[in-house]
């Protein structure tokens, strides 16, 4: 059989897929620009007519009837390792169910808590060789679709090719259909604040010429990326390309020459940006696509000599204790890769793990520096691994500092409101 015979036997409609799907399924789809969009806004459909299904979920691109329906419970209920809006609204139903993972362990983690029996996502035309391209996520759709029972390919035309480990032959899949109207799904703008891009200048200050970095996702990153403008021979070992890594390399700043592991290639697990991000991808060898399970094993970052990892925080006791991801015991987010990331930075060679965030929420009636977490709080990245915090007040520098000395940083870049209070709470719980 020909691999045009091989696409023509597996060729249907939407409708066909969304038929193959039976009681007791557990699903699990790509996301960013490889979420099967037809696939998920149509999913609801099927309710009336299966019961005990699952849904494996993260930061999904949409807002999906299948994620606002809660009177679906009982038919398709919601799995989820990273909460994004439509999970906190749901969460209350009982019909969402979290799993704590780190992203390193993504794909083994849900396949031990819920093995999807089946896979669906979005993928480009088949090539001359007989592969289709999961271009930009690489999470853990590759481990999925190794052990799905049922394959599901939402084929689009404007979908490109990636290099490293995107391609999968068309005989992996069950079931696929065409679409030819969806655009890749891109990362809303974020427009740094003024405050931001004040945190930015003082991350930018510890980012070296020849340094490789990885950036989270949100205004901040983005603010970083435009500070950095001026430095040369950066690297980049990420879990996700930004659109502000984009910028970079299109302005000869992140050339990968100085890398020491994956040399001249920017090395991710997935990209979510913009259409410029996304065509410079495009079929370009610069890029080396592969498993989150090796992009984000710790011990994989830390051979990157002089690592630097930015990520933000939602909170930070006095002692160095970092929360990403819950607002007292309400999960607000997920860990992803932020312990990944800052483990594998403390432990490279001249590596430097950095939490950049603002000193207060709420319109600045609330510290983020606080005494101690708020109870119930996710301690996301260990005080042990904790490097620098970084507000718009300055730099505290926390590795192998006592703690007595970690309070006296953390208070000295927390909003001039709220430092008199935390030296007093400092005095109260015997920090000092």
């Amino acid at each position: 059989m020909s691999f045009q015979d091989a696409y023509n036997a597996r060729r249907g409609t939407l409708d066909g897929a969304l038929a193959l799907i039976r009681d007791g399924d557990c699903i699990a789809t790509s996301i960013y620009g490889n979420e099967p969009t037809r696939f998920l806004q149509n999913l609801h459909h099927i309710a009336p007519r299966v019961k005990d299904v699952r849904l494996w979920t993260m930061m999904m691109m949409d807002h999906y009837p299948v994620m606002l329906d809660n009177s679906l419970q009982g038919s398709i209920d919601i799995l989820s390792f990273f909460y994004n809006a439509d999970s906190r609204k749901g969460h209350d139903s009982g019909r969402f169910s979290f799993v704590p993972l780190n992203l390193h362990s993504v794909a083994q983690g849900t396949i031990r808590a819920a093995r999807p029996t089946v896979f669906c996502c979005t993928v480009s035309p088949m090539d001359e060789n007989g592969k289709v391209y999961i271009a930009f996520d690489l999470e853990a759709s590759l481990e999925w679709l190794e052990c799905a029972d049922t394959v599901i390919f939402e084929v689009n035309k404007d979908m490109p090719r990636t290099c490293g480990d995107t391609g999968v032959s068309i005989e992996c899949a069950t079931y696929l259909y065409e679409v030819d109207d969806r655009p890749t799904p891109c990362a809303p703008p974020t427009p740094a604040s003024p405050t931001e891009r004040q945190i930015a200048q003082y991350v930018a200050e510890l980012i070296h010429d020849g340094d490789c970095i990885q950036l989270g996702i949100g205004g901040m990153p983005g603010a970083v990326g435009e500070a950095l403008m001026h430095k040369r021979d950066l690297g980049v070992h990420t879990e996700m390309i930004t659109a502000s890594m984009g910028k970079l390399i299109r302005a000869g700043v992140i050339t990968n020459a100085r890398k020491n592991f994956h040399p001249g290639k920017c090395v991710a697990a997935f990209a979510w940006g913009d259409p410029a991000l996304y065509a410079l991808m495009a079929d370009n060898p610069l890029f080396e696509m592969k498993r989150a399970a090796y992009t984000n094993d710790p011990f994989n970052i830390a051979k990157n000599d002089n690592m630097v990892s930015v990520n933000t925080a939602l909170q930070i006791d006095l002692t160095g204790q970092i929360c990403s991801e819950s607002i007292g015991s309400r999960q607000y987010s997920g860990t992803g890769g932020a312990s990944d990331f800052a483990y594998g930075a403390y432990h490279a060679k001249g590596g430097r793990g950095i939490i950049a965030i603002s000193s207060t929420a709420k319109g600045g009636a609330v510290s983020r520096i606080v005494p101690q977490l708020t109870p119930g709080a996710v301690v996301s990245i260990s005080r042990n691994v904790a490097d620098y915090v970084i507000t718009e007040y300055g730099v505290a520098p926390l590795r192998d500092r006592s703690v007595r000395t970690r309070v006296r940083n953390l208070i000295a870049v927390s909003h001039p409101d709220f430092r008199e209070a935390l030296r007093q709470q400092a005095e109260k719980l015997m920090l000092w």
